[in-house]
């Protein structure tokens, strides 16, 4: 983080409530918009810190949801921490419990079955952009390094789309590219 560019916690904490209410598919879903705050719009963090802070949260174990807090660690330590998961979990979880409630009273009404179709939709638009977003870094490799990772991408996507082989793998083979420096 740069010292001109004062942390303001209300403006974080404020941004994670609002991506909280747009994390359908999962927090990850929000990366893009996320990346466009804290690195485009406010400077905190450079594209390889943000990258890395998702990077090292997914690969800990734990909930998807851990990158928030990594990136509140290194935007503006314990506070940071506190700014982003509280704002992150807030809205969502409020929401999620009351629209639980009142959707099990109707699950047989036409517009909660036409609601929940909906969703799927934006959930597939949402991780696609964020997939994008965190890809981005690779393009910026040297030329044998940008090919390795675009490969692995392909690969993790045609195994993922075409059999039911535990992510684990794929998270392992990307470790080993990268460990070779193929990727």
């Amino acid at each position: 983080m740069s010292p001109a560019m004062p942390v303001d916690l209300w403006a974080m904490f404020l941004h994670f409530m609002a991506m909280s209410l747009l994390s359908i598919g999962g927090a990850v879903a929000t990366v893009p918009d996320i990346h466009r705050f804290v690195v485009e719009e406010r400077g905190w963090l450079g594209d390889a810190q943000f990258t890395d802070s998702i990077a090292l949260a997914q690969a800990a174990p734990g909930p998807n949801l851990l990158f928030v807090a990594v990136i509140g660690w290194n935007v503006a330590g314990p506070a940071g921490v506190l700014a982003s998961m509280a704002g992150m979990l807030l809205p969502s979880t409020t929401l999620a419990w009351a629209a639980t409630r009142w959707g099990l009273r109707r699950r047989d009404h036409l517009g909660v079955r036409a609601f929940t179709g909906g969703m799927s939709a934006i959930t597939v638009g949402l991780l696609l952009s964020s997939g994008w977003i965190l890809s981005q870094p690779a393009w910026r490799m040297p030329a044998r390094q940008a090919a390795g990772s675009a490969v692995l991408m392909l690969v993790t996507v045609a195994v993922m789309l075409r059999t039911r082989l535990s992510p684990m793998w794929l998270i392992a083979l990307g470790a080993a590219v990268g460990a070779l420096g193929l990727a």
